[in-house]
C-alpha cells in the first residue's frame, strides 16, 4: 500500500483492527465510572482508518455511545440498525449533505464503509463510557434471520465465517 493511507498507519502508527481498517486508541482517562457491567474508563478514543485495500468496518455493536468525527478523506458510509429493527444510512463526508459528525448510541449495530471514489477515510471515535471488549458483539448470521428485510444489507457487511 502506498500513499496518503500508508502515511497515515506510519504516522499515526495503527494496527490492524478485528473489525476491519486500522486503528490506534489515542486516549484512556483514569477517571473511572461504574456501569452495570462493571468500572469502565470516563471515556476513550481511537483513530480509525478504512483504506481501499481495507474498505468496510465490519458490523458490530458496543453498550457504549460512540462520536465519529471524519478527520480527512471519504466519504464513508455507515450502516445504522437499531432494536427496533430500523435501518438507516448516514455519511460522513466533505461533500453537499454530508456530515462531518456522527453519533451512534449505545446498542445500536453499525457498519461503515468507503463509498464513492474514496481511497481512505480517517475517523476519530469517542467512546462514553470508555469501550472494552465485554460491551463489544459483531454482528452474524443469526442477524439475517432476526432482520429478514434487510439481509441483503446486512450480509456483505458481516465478518466472514
Amino acid at each position: 500500500m502506498t500513499g496518503p493511507a500508508n502515511e497515515l498507519i506510519t504516522r499515526l502508527g495503527l494496527e490492524r483492527h478485528p473489525e476491519g481498517g486500522w486503528f490506534r486508541r489515542i486516549h484512556t482517562a483514569e477517571q473511572v465510572v461504574d456501569t452495570g457491567h462493571g468500572p469502565r474508563a470516563r471515556v476513550t478514543s481511537i483513530h480509525y482508518l478504512l483504506t481501499a485495500d481495507e474498505p468496510i468496518g465490519r458490523l458490530h455493536r458496543n453498550r457504549s455511545d460512540i462520536l465519529h468525527y471524519l478527520q480527512g478523506g471519504g466519504p464513508v458510509e455507515y450502516t445504522l440498525l437499531d432494536a427496533h429493527g430500523v435501518l438507516r444510512r448516514e455519511t460522513l463526508g466533505f461533500g453537499p449533505g454530508q456530515s462531518l459528525f456522527l453519533f451512534v448510541p449505545g446498542g445500536v449495530w453499525k457498519a461503515s464503509r468507503l463509498i464513492g471514489d474514496a481511497r481512505h477515510a480517517l475517523v476519530s471515535e469517542a467512546v462514553v463510557p470508555g469501550f472494552d471488549f465485554a460491551d463489544h458483539a459483531f454482528g452474524a448470521s443469526d442477524l439475517l434471520v432476526t432482520y429478514p428485510q434487510h439481509a441483503d444489507a446486512l450480509r456483505p457487511l458481516l465478518r466472514p465465517d
